[in-house]
This record gives structure tokens, C-alpha cells and sequence, in this order.
């Protein structure tokens, strides 16, 4: 009988064959399912790629190559990277309508989905500036002032201190930033599109970009960037200004000037 009860199983043995069951299958689990969902990533990826080179195909080997190479029309896409497809296309600039001095801002004709397989497959030819995620680009607490001063600094030249845009040489022009996308500014600090310099992360930190796209947004709001003195003729600064106030200011002056002088002489012959 003693040695019967010896061999009888402690009550908690049912549990920790339990315990340890379960944990064989979460090591199982944590084993292949990594794998797994790797593996289905994988997969989508290539199908992005897939979709985006049909796309490419049809919209834009005509002018960059069928592997995009480049021709004498468009620019080769090898290292460009995701980042400048999403910034081209999903602002309209691309496909371009006709060739000139500077591919002008238009209606968008792609789907985001159309547009990240055609940044996928893009992408694929090298590599090159990644889209940005939602926490990059946000301006929320950021630094609105170093916003400012670094915009002053680095962008103002061309873009105006307002955003207005400006002119510059052979017909190409900095464009207003006004209802610019947070992404879309972001990508083109990053990309440095047409005739704008690239800010990489080694030359303009994450943060310091996402300070002057608060300036941005707060220089187009209109409870925060009101103008105090009324017209503010297009914010194009002392040219505009001076130019407003000869024509109108000056011809003011000489019609006055007409209209005294005339109703003097007519005083005098009466």
C-alpha cells in the first residue's frame, strides 16, 4: 500500500503539464509565425511591384525608359526612390503634359494605392529616399519658432518669407506653398524636386523638418498669419509694393494734379 501511494501523482502535476504544453506551442508559434507574416509581406511587396511596373509601363516608360533608365525626354528613376514618386505624382507634376522650363502642379489622375505600387516599383530599381510615415511629417508640438528661422534661412530665398513663391531664372519659378500637403512638403525637403535642394536627415534633421512645416501651416492660416495693414499683394515683398505705389500712387497724384490744374483755369476765364 506504501508503495502505491508513493507513486501516485501530486495533484498540481496535471497543471504544470499544462503549463508547459502551452509554452511549447507559443515557442512553436514565435518560431514560424515571423516567418510567416514575412513571408505574406514578401509576397504583397511583389505584388505592389508587379501592379506599379504595368502602371509605369503605360504612363511612364515613354519618357523615362522601360527599366527607367532615362531618355532624352525624362530623367532616370534608378535611386530616386519612393519618396519622389509619391511627392511627383501625387501632386500631378507627373506624368507631365508637355515639356518646358518647369513640370507646373496639376490634378492628380492616380489612385494612393496606384500611386504607392508605382513608388513601389520605382523603388525597386534602387535605392533611394523612403515615403515618409504619418509621425515623420506630423507638425504636432513641433517648434513653430525654429520653423520660421529655418525657413528664413533656407527656403525663403526662393519661396518667398511668406510662401508665396517667387520667379527665378529661365522660366522656372519657386511655387507657392499654399495648401501644400504636410507629406508632400516633407518629401520635397527630402527629395529636393525640380530646382530645389534635397535636406537628407544627415543636412536637415527629422525634427527640424517638421518644425518648418508648422511654420508652413501657421504662415497659411488665416487666424494666424493675418495681415495687419489689409492688401497684401500676393506677400511678394518691396517689388510688388513699389511697383503698387507708382502706378497707383503716383498716377493718383498727376490726376489730381490735372483736375486742379483744369478747374483753375476754368475759375480764371470766369
Amino acid at each position: 500500500m506504501k508503495k502505491l501511494s508513493a507513486r501516485r501523482r501530486h495533484p498540481l502535476a496535471a497543471v504544470v503539464v499544462l503549463l508547459l504544453a502551452l509554452a511549447a506551442t507559443g515557442g512553436l508559434y514565435a518560431a514560424f509565425a515571423p516567418a510567416d507574416t514575412a513571408q505574406a509581406d514578401q509576397t504583397s511587396q511583389s505584388l505592389a511591384i508587379e501592379e506599379g511596373k504595368k502602371l509605369y509601363t503605360v504612363g511612364c516608360a515613354s519618357c523615362h525608359g522601360t527599366d527607367g533608365e532615362g531618355t532624352t525626354d525624362g530623367p532616370s528613376l534608378v535611386g530616386v526612390g519612393s519618396a519622389a514618386v509619391d511627392f511627383q505624382v501625387g501632386t500631378g507634376r507627373m506624368p507631365a503634359q508637355q515639356p518646358g522650363a518647369q513640370v507646373p502642379k496639376k490634378k492628380n489622375i492616380y489612385t494612393q494605392a496606384e500611386i504607392d505600387q508605382l513608388a513601389a516599383y520605382v523603388a525597386s530599381l534602387g535605392a533611394g529616399p523612403i515615403t515618409p510615415t504619418e509621425k515623420q511629417y506630423s507638425p504636432t508640438g513641433a517648434d513653430v519658432g525654429n520653423g520660421g528661422e529655418l525657413f528664413r534661412t533656407n527656403c525663403a530665398q526662393c519661396h518667398n518669407f511668406t510662401g508665396k513663391g517667387g520667379a527665378l531664372t529661365e522660366g522656372k519659378y519657386a511655387p507657392t506653398l499654399e495648401g501644400v500637403s504636410a507629406k508632400h512638403l516633407y518629401e520635397a525637403m527630402q527629395t529636393g524636386p525640380q530646382n530645389m535642394p534635397s535636406f537628407p536627415d544627415g543636412v536637415m534633421p527629422e525634427q527640424e523638418k517638421r518644425d518648418i512645416i508648422a511654420y508652413v501651416e501657421a504662415m497659411n492660416d488665416p487666424k494666424v498669419a493675418s495681415s495687419p495693414g489689409g492688401l497684401t499683394l500676393g506677400g511678394l515683398g518691396p517689388v510688388s509694393e513699389g511697383l503698387f505705389a507708382w502706378i497707383f500712387g503716383l498716377g493718383g497724384l498727376i490726376a489730381a494734379a490735372v483736375w486742379v490744374a483744369a478747374h483753375t483755369a476754368k475759375a480764371k476765364k470766369s
